[in-house]
């Protein structure tokens, strides 16, 4: 059974993990998510446990370094510091200037399947984003939750997209549409405490999605049919009867 759920009112790419992501009006959805989405990351050289990326959780002001490259090309080629210094992405002095900021020597990666914390695409509801600014009392960005897709809903109910684990989405009406299947909802860290301008942190964020929904704002998906987005597809959830 197929049901319209609402449709895409962004879409959000992030070429290096934990910094800054760039709005796009389409792209293309591959088997490991979005194509050219945090296929870069930074090592902690130091660390030897199961996850060795440095994140803005560890270095706020990581989240404002910026990755540039040319519009038609997914992979960045330099990266600006918050004070406005350009980088070339692959270069010792982006890594010592990263390093120098976290205390600790880290490694650029390249990565052919991203870097990913739970899965491939990450989705949020619009009303999720409204009922957490309600609840806060304060203007939420919707960049502090890093998603790679913001739907609006149909529905209106904020965190419905917890009801879609277990389901598919598919975007857009053809028969080839692209498809993701929704695994988990999505837990949060502290990074939906760094404003994506300031990196200054307000804990009132954190503290509501857990108030309002156990932490969870959001959800987590695999792509199980490849194939554009764009912004104002329709969205549909796909129900076994």
């Amino acid at each position: 059974m197929t049901h319209e759920i609402g449709r895409i009112t962004a879409i959000f790419r992030y070429p290096v993990k934990s910094m800054a992501g760039t709005s796009l009006n389409e792209a293309q959805l591959g088997l490991h998510g979005l194509e050219g989405d945090r296929r870069f990351a930074f090592r902690r050289l130091a660390e030897q446990g199961g996850f060795p990326w440095l994140t803005a959780a560890m270095l706020n002001e990581m989240i404002l370094f910026k990755p540039l490259s040319s519009e038609d090309n997914l992979i960045p080629t330099h990266i600006r510091t918050p004070e406005g210094t350009t980088f070339e992405l692959r270069s010792k002095e982006l890594a010592d200037e990263i390093s120098r900021r976290f205390g600790a020597e880290v490694q650029l990666m390249q990565l052919n399947h991203s870097a990913f914390d739970e899965a491939s695409v990450s989705l949020i509801s619009h009303e999720t984003i409204l009922k957490v600014e309600r609840e806060t009392e304060r203007a939420i960005d919707v960049r502090r939750f890093r998603p790679n897709i913001l739907i609006e809903t149909n529905s209106g109910i904020p965190f419905d997209e917890d009801h879609w684990v277990g389901h598919s989405i598919c975007f857009g009406e053809e028969s080839d549409a692209p498809t993701v299947s929704v695994t988990l909802r999505d837990k949060r860290c502290m990074m939906i405490n760094l404003d994506p301008d300031t990196a200054l942190q307000d804990a009132k964020v954190m503290k509501s999605v857990i108030r309002l929904n156990d932490n969870n704002a959001g959800v987590y998906g695999t792509v199980t049919k490849i194939g554009n987005l764009i912004v104002g597809q329709k969205v549909y959830l796909l129900k076994d009867r």
